[in-house]
């Protein structure tokens, strides 16, 4: 499954009743969030059919990284039917990651 770019305005609607979902608050101008992009980019691919990924630009969409607390990017907030159940912060391997998205099935 293709990563799927939110906003303010579709977040709920993308992350609602959608089994897992992992969320990437990110920025273009975020180092580490260009470093984490291809690792997303692989657990889509590898992952896709069992987690639903997501990214959200926090400097264009504030309302919702400041609903969830976000203070640093990336953070990746992990959704299990449209509610919060996990949070890392800051640049994670893939197999980090996988573990976590595993934990949600």
């Amino acid at each position: 499954m293709a990563i799927v770019n939110v906003t303010d305005q579709s977040f709920n609607a993308e992350i609602e009743g959608q089994g897992t979902v992992l969320v990437d608050f990110w920025a273009p101008w975020c180092g580490p969030c260009k470093m984490i992009a291809p690792i997303l980019d692989d657990l889509a691919s590898e992952m896709g059919d069992s987690v639903k990924i997501a990214k959200l630009n926090v400097d264009e969409n504030p309302e919702t990284a400041s609903r969830f607390g976000v203070m640093s990017i990336p953070t990746l907030i992990f959704f299990k039917d449209g509610q919060p159940v996990d949070k890392v912060v800051g640049l994670n391997s893939k197999e980090n990651l996988k573990n976590i998205i595993s934990k949600h099935q």
